[in-house]
């Protein structure tokens, strides 16, 4: 009998990101803290000037994200974005 075999998880390379957030840009939809699929981010105990908590890496998950970008997508006002890093 055959038997299938994983992929070699030692060689392969997990992406890790880096989040930035335009706090100013924020108007509160949640839609990346909802869609984050790691749950990188939580809401700020701060608000912007619009009165709006906006996103920020949630303690102990900053190396957690894998740069999939949804943040990016959903966003509406382009309020949060990754970037690989090296």
């Amino acid at each position: 009998m055959t038997t299938r075999r994983p992929v070699n998880w030692t060689s392969a390379k997990i992406p890790q990101g880096q989040v930035y957030v335009l706090p100013e840009r924020c108007k509160g939809c949640r839609f990346c803290i909802e869609f984050c699929p790691k749950k990188v981010l939580a809401e700020s105990g701060s608000i912007n000037a619009k009165g709006y908590h906006y996103p920020v890496v949630a303690p102990g998950k900053e190396a957690d994200c894998v740069h999939c970008r949804f943040c990016d997508l959903v966003c509406p006002e382009f309020a949060i974005f990754t970037e690989e890093r090296k």
